[in-house]
Parts: C-alpha cells; sequence; structure tokens
C-alpha cells in the first residue's frame, strides 16, 4: 500500500478547506470513467480533504468488531466508512484485483502488507511474508498497491483513540480472500454492511 508523500501535497492539501462528505462524494462521481484511475483518484483524496464531522450520520461503533458503513455505491465504486474502536483491526485480506483508496478523517491507522508465497488453490493454502507497512492519518490517504494487494488494518491500542476511514472501492465487490496467518491458509468471506446509507442494517449488532 502507497501513501501520499511530498511536502509539496501535504502543503496543498493542508491550504484546502475541507469538504463534507455529500459533496466530496458528488465530485468524485463526476470523475469521467476513462479517468477514474488509481493514480487520479488517489490525487483526488490527497487534495479533497474530508470534513470529519460531515460523517457523523455514517459513523455506527461496535466494541464487538470495525463496521462498514455504505455512504455511496454505483457500478463503478462505492464508498464507505469504517468505525474502529481502540485496538481494533481488520482481518488479513486482498480486495479481488479492485483498487482501493483510503482516507482516514479522524484518528489513524496502520497499514502492514503482506507478500503472498507458495499458494496452493487447491487445498487453500499459502505463507504470509510482512512487508512494508505505514501509517494512514488525515494528511495522508492512501491506495493498495495492485502488486501487493494482501494487508491488514489496525488502530492500535498505543493510538489511544477511535479512527474513522474513508475508503473507496472500485468497482464494488462482495466477498473477498481472508487469510490467516497463524494456519497458513486462506478463504473466501463474504462481506456485509452494519449501515447504508445512514440506516442500520436490521441484523447489525452493535455491542
Amino acid at each position: 500500500m502507497m501513501s501520499s508523500s511530498g511536502d509539496q501535497e501535504m502543503t496543498n492539501q493542508l491550504a484546502v478547506e475541507p469538504f463534507a462528505i455529500s459533496d466530496w462524494v458528488k465530485s468524485l462521481a463526476a470523475i469521467p470513467v476513462a479517468e477514474f484511475t488509481l493514480e487520479a483518484v488517489h490525487n483526488y483524496l490527497v487534495t479533497h480533504p474530508i470534513q470529519a464531522e460531515s460523517l457523523s450520520k455514517y459513523c455506527y461503533f461496535s466494541k464487538g468488531n470495525y463496521t462498514r458503513n455504505l455512504i455511496f455505491k454505483n457500478d463503478l465504486f462505492e464508498v464507505m466508512t469504517v468505525c474502529w474502536e481502540v485496538g481494533q483491526a481488520s482481518r488479513i485480506h486482498n480486495h479481488r484485483d479492485q483498487n482501493c483508496w483510503m482516507a482516514v478523517p479522524v484518528g489513524r491507522l496502520r497499514v502492514q502488507n503482506y507478500r503472498v508465497d507458495d499458494r496452493d488453490a487447491s487445498c487453500g493454502t499459502c505463507k504470509l511474508v510482512p512487508t512494508d507497512a505505514m501509517l494512514m492519518d488525515p494528511n495522508h490517504p492512501a491506495f493498495v498497491n495492485p502488486a501487493e494487494p494482501v494487508h491488514e488494518v489496525l488502530n492500535l491500542a498505543e493510538f489511544g483513540e477511535r479512527a474513522v476511514s474513508v475508503h473507496v472501492y472500485s468497482k464494488p465487490f462482495d466477498t473477498c480472500e481472508v487469510y490467516l496467518r497463524d494456519k497458513g491458509t486462506y478463504a473466501d468471506v463474504p462481506l456485509f454492511y452494519t449501515s447504508e446509507y445512514g440506516v442500520l442494517h436490521p441484523d447489525a449488532k452493535l455491542l
């Protein structure tokens, strides 16, 4: 996973008034399909910081697990918040060969990337090798490197605060591969929303 870099990029971002999420999504959706590239959308995230207060409608927290909250979805991409209590982490996963970008308007998150070796699809086994890691915060959005898409996201206990990340997936997907590093296995798992368009899913259980 790669982040924005360079003093000029940070200066450009900090000089811009944060965008309400409704305006942010509307401008993102105005990018032509042919221009909805890894680099172009990453640049959009760098130059369009999100107003944290505007996300309140899409923020549900649970002590049991992080939550996934749909904000917008069309055929090209979806946008969601992921809400993290202190100490919560994702499972190690991929993104179905789709592009993924992340901004963190609230708090900060650590991303740990992995290389997958010795994959055997016939029995669902592999070896995971940790590679690079990075931190995301309001000034440092990131995107998933297509050459190394397996990673986990962590709101480390030492950070001492909740985090809210905004994810853009293109194209939308409803399953992914999850990797169990200690067992050396992986498998497909379905993905679910905790809330959709600000409304808590009837099956969602917040602890």
